[in-house]
């Protein structure tokens, strides 16, 4: 059974698929360009909703704190910077739907026709 969330992406952005390679890759910063030259801008849910919970968690197996330590590391070394922070699952949307390179993880019940499905986590 498939997981209750996804990750989405804007449909200009020429991404069809990513890898969860890629995926880590992108929300760890360690590259931030997808395969189509755009720069990738992943997008965070909130610190304290479950979804962000989940998403670590299967993703690196890290809970929040450990990636918010992870982040607090990179920032201040200046290698990097961590993703950016919607306040709902609706602007997560709505800036997916409105960044050409933006990615989020969203309910797969919220996905609509703004955005296209390029990964999906088994359970």
């Amino acid at each position: 059974m498939a997981a209750d969330w996804v990750l989405v992406a804007n449909p200009q952005s020429g991404i069809k698929a990513l890898s969860q390679d890629e995926v880590v890759n992108i929300y760890l910063g360690r590259y931030r360009h997808l395969a189509s030259g755009l720069t990738a801008e992943p997008i965070d849910q909130a610190a304290d909703t479950p979804i962000r919970a989940r998403f670590y968690r299967h993703l690196v197996n890290k809970n929040v704190a450990e990636i918010n330590a992870y982040w607090s590391r990179l920032t201040f070394s200046g290698k990097t910077k961590p993703p950016r922070v919607a306040t709902s699952s609706e602007q997560a949307l709505q800036l997916v739907a409105h960044t050409q390179g933006a990615l989020a993880y969203i309910e797969r019940s919220q996905v609509d026709a703004r955005v296209v499905v390029v990964f999906e986590w088994p359970e």
